[in-house]
């Protein structure tokens, strides 16, 4: 069969490929002539993508055989001096020599370029495969202009520290592999017509992050910007500072995200930074409604990812797992310190992003805010988005009066007022709870927009239960929904469930998928001994949680943070500290209005919230 017959999905499409910001160098578009000539036309062909922060140079995917990424290097190795130097115990350093003077390049070092690719694929993107199933994603480099035996004796130290020398996995190759129109040379695992360890849904997953992803119907509308967000989001302040608030539902993380939005259409290198890991999925979803391409142009990371990448990138990974080898403490400052002197070392280098934004600042500690500011350009932006009655962490009281002063702001919060998300028999609720549990906060309560409450009805019911009846209450509730016993026009992926412990979710999702109700969720696997992959496993759900599944969602209240739904159900088991209570507030003010109705469900366990639970009758 003339493998050109067939029409491949190449993207971005042909006749857009002058239009990149970062134009194909010359090996680049013989790599992807060779690719298109010579692949199996079910091979989808993904250029530049912007994984994230990441821009490998090629992502191959087929959906029943495996991922390959690709660095591609023009490099023309006679005209610079290059060579690995090995300093014990750590990474093997590319150097450079011209001219006389001697210099790093390990910033450019293919082979540590392809292992960070691979991590991050296996950890963030698709974590549906197992680590042991790692095979199915090939990490390979190219260099088009040079010979093969040459590439392969410059990498190899390095290729060896990382144990990549099995080139079926990690496949080094050079002008003579690409002159042979042979794939299988460059790219071994093209040889391959099927996997057992590959799934069409792992596919799915890795072009969440390759494309723009397919949403639901809202995903699909543009953001409902008022005339005060749309001055925020079109507007800068002289200074480029600028710090929102406002109550639960009044768009800050719409107004962060469109925002992005709007620079990233303008070229401008743009950070969204958050505490909350789910977080992140969220606001790019927000983005993309605002600019389809934002996910291609916006990095959005939770912070303490931030400061992993920043190590990993500055060759300093083996001081930030250090850091982290004591097991009982979390190594905030130590941490902190290793990414200032990082930062500092760097110089104006340092400065990587025109903006650089933060939501739910409130999360955030004052040092956190510290070190964000320093990698903004000096004509750039820094906007963070807070409100205290969702301080769930205790850290916003944390910044002194003093801190405030430092953090680079003046004036007063720019305050956005009305409650776009909650339906208005909610916000009574509300306020009512503010009043008898949050009394130690600063309340920034919501208010309900005019005549609105005929038009987004929702339906309200507190379960008080006994501890041992948590399980079964939320299960009957769950089934009630879907056999659409509620009154509610819904499908199951509408429904959300939120728990305060991971305990209750756990033993929750359990019983549901005993019941055969699929779920996407965040609980780690509790038969993992190894504490690591344990946190591995738990980060890797984070990362896969999102809305758009066609699943019944199970999360924390913790992991929901800054999230909606029009289909709630809340299990509570912890009031006795203001930290519980304001979480237990976030909860509800997580339900999201919708004309065909919105349902919240309340199982409560905690006596200290009973008598409040009574008024909502």
């Amino acid at each position: 069969m003339n493998l050109l017959t067939k029409r491949r999905l190449i993207s971005p499409p042909r006749e857009q490929l002058d239009q990149l910001r970062q134009p194909l160098m010359a090996g680049e578009r013989r790599v992807l002539e060779f690719f298109d000539r010579t692949l199996d036309p079910e091979w989808e062909i993904y250029i530049q993508p912007h994984l994230n922060g990441l821009r490998p140079d090629f992502v191959l995917l087929h959906p029943h055989v495996g991922i390959a990424v690709f660095e591609v290097k023009d490099w023309d190795l006679h005209a610079m001096k290059r060579w690995m130097e090995t300093p014990p115990g750590k990474a093997p350093i590319l150097m450079g020599e011209k001219d006389g003077g001697r210099f790093s390049l390990q910033k450019d070092n293919p082979v540590e370029k392809i292992w960070q690719y691979k991590q991050e694929l296996l950890q963030l993107y698709c974590p549906g495969i197992p680590k042991e199933q790692g095979v199915v994603i090939t990490a390979g480099i190219i260099f088009p202009f040079a010979e093969d035996i040459q590439i392969q004796a410059l990498l190899k130290p390095a290729l060896n520290y990382r144990n990549m020398e099995n080139r079926k996995y990690y496949p080094v190759s050079g002008s003579n592999s690409l002159s042979s129109e042979n794939a299988s040379l460059v790219f071994p695992g093209s040889v391959w017509s099927t996997s057992k360890y590959m799934k069409p849904e792992y596919a799915a997953n890795l072009r969440v992050w390759l494309t723009e992803p397919d949403a639901p119907q809202t995903q699909r509308t543009p953001l409902p910007l008022d005339k005060k967000q749309q001055e925020l989001v079109t507007t800068r302040t002289r200074s480029g500072f600028r710090r929102i608030t406002g109550p639960a539902g009044s768009g800050k993380s719409m107004v962060i995200a469109a925002r992005a939005a709007y620079l990233a259409a303008r070229d401008k290198e743009v950070l969204i930074v958050t505490y909350n890991l789910t977080l992140i999925n969220y606001l790019r979803d927000l983005a993309v409604r605002a600019y389809p391409g934002a996910s291609q142009k916006i990095t959005f990371l939770n912070f303490h990812c931030w400061c992993k990448r920043l190590c990993l990138k500055n060759g300093k990974i083996e001081e930030y797992n250090d850091i982290w080898k004591e097991k009982a403490v979390f190594p905030e400052i130590a941490l902190c310190q290793l990414v200032e002197e990082i930062l500092d070392s760097l110089g104006e280098a340092k400065h990587s992003y025109d903006a650089v934004l933060v939501d739910e600042g409130q999360d955030f500690k004052p040092e956190w805010w510290t070190l964000l500011r320093k990698i903004c350009r000096p004509e750039g932006e820094r906007l963070l988005a807070a409100d205290e009655t969702q301080d769930i962490y205790g850290n916003n009281r944390l910044w002194s009066q003093e801190e405030k002063r430092l953090a680079g702001f003046s004036g007063n919060w720019i305050r956005l007022e009305n409650a776009y998300r909650l339906p208005a028999a909610m916000i009574p609720h509300l306020k009512h709870f503010a009043d008898v549990f949050l009394t130690d906060y600063k309340n920034d309560l919501p208010q309900p927009l005019p005549l609105e409450l005929a038009f987004f009805p929702a339906y309200l019911q507190w379960k008080q239960v006994e501890p041992s009846q948590i399980i079964d209450s939320a299960f009957s509730v769950i089934h009630d929904l879907i056999a659409k016993e509620c009154g509610v026009t819904l499908h199951a992926s509408d429904i959300t469930v939120l728990t305060d412990t991971n305990k209750t979710g756990n033993s929750l999702v359990q019983k549901l998928e005993y019941q055969n109700i699929k779920c996407i969720h965040t609980f780690p696997d509790t038969n993992i001994s190894d504490r690591n992959e344990y946190y591995r496993d738990k980060r890797r759900k984070k990362m896969y949680f999102f809305m758009g599944d066609a699943r019944l969602k199970v999360t924390t209240l913790h992991s929901f943070k800054g999230w909606e739904s029009r289909v709630l159900i809340l299990i509570l088991e912890q009031a006795k500290t203001p930290r519980d209570l304001a979480l237990v507030y976030t909860g509800l003010t997580r339900l999201k209005k919708h004309a065909d109705g919105s349902l919240l469900t309340v199982i409560c366990a905690a006596p200290e919230l009973a008598a409040y639970g009574r008024s909502w009758k």
